[in-house]
């Protein structure tokens, strides 16, 4: 077999070589550079705005699923505020109202301590005749709990009325302030007499009438006026209220004018029965 001739590569047709492929690959690549460009040009016009378009829109929904999602957190947060505020609001006013029952009671023990002479029991206020105003109402303590007809009832310092119905377990009482009510009265520091009369009219004012003191009986505004000696059902002693502004009447024998309540017979929700009768 017949041995190739050897070939030998010189130097410098290698580098002429070399310097004809980077020439050719240059030329190429002109070439397709001028061709390709008006291709870029015409697609960047069509797929740019595109582009830009979707990604304004992923921006947009992105934006509204965070805040529908911030919303709905919020409103989570929102809700369960206000059932803790409605848990606190309620809790305040049973904390209110054991506040206010705990001082009305420490009255009632101060009243008993007042008129301890008297033995009495507490009752609560269960019922009244329609009106702003105590004038007839219903205890929850009767017959069983040793309640009798023309017993005093008292509170806030003072004469509340007396009994005058009693089933078993409840009792019905007619305050001072009733129109059909008379007490025979007497000024503390003199004992001057006179008659509390009850009116159901006055008493929007503040208000009920004292009447009958003699033409020289000495009243001053303030002037505290109990129940009498001479009263056939009340107990003596029994606070009633304050005069005020008694003036001389037009028979020129007695004086008469106004008594301000010693009671609150607007708000009336517990009471001692006196369970001594006169």
């Amino acid at each position: 077999m017949k041995k190739l001739p050897k070939v030998s590569v010189s130097s410098k047709q290698w580098l002429t070589g070399i310097t004809i492929v980077c020439v050719a690959l240059m030329a190429v690549s002109l070439f397709t550079d001028s061709i390709s460009r008006p291709v870029k040009d015409v697609v960047s016009v069509v797929v740019v705005p595109m582009q830009k378009g979707i990604n304004d829109i992923g921006t947009y929904v992105y934006s509204k699923y965070t805040l529908l999602k911030d919303f709905s957190r919020i409103s989570e947060e929102n809700l369960a505020l206000k059932e803790e505020i409605v848990k606190l609001t309620e809790e305040n006013s049973q904390l209110s109202l054991n506040k206010f029952e705990l001082e009305r009671l420490r009255a009632l023990y101060d009243l008993d301590d007042k008129y301890a002479n008297y033995k009495k029991t507490a009752a609560r206020v269960i019922a009244k005749q329609p009106g702003n105003w105590y004038s007839v109402f219903t205890i929850d303590k009767g017959s069983e709990d040793g309640i009798e007809v023309d017993m005093n009832v008292i509170a806030d310092g003072g004469l509340v009325g007396i009994v005058t119905d009693v089933g078993k377990h409840y009792a019905n009482v007619r305050s001072i302030i009733d129109d059909s009510n008379h007490v025979s009265g007497m000024l503390i520091n003199t004992g001057a007499s006179c008659t509390v009369e009850g009116s159901l009219n006055l008493m929007d004012s503040g208000y009920i009438y004292v009447k009958y003191f003699k033409k020289d009986a000495e009243v001053l505004d303030g002037d505290k006026v109990v129940t009498s000696n001479i009263s056939s059902k009340y107990l003596e002693g029994l606070l009633i209220g304050y005069v005020k502004e008694v003036t001389m009447d037009p028979n020129s024998l007695t004086q008469s004018g106004y008594l301000i309540p010693v009671v609150d017979f607007e708000h009336l929700q517990e009471v001692l029965v006196i369970l001594d009768k006169k």
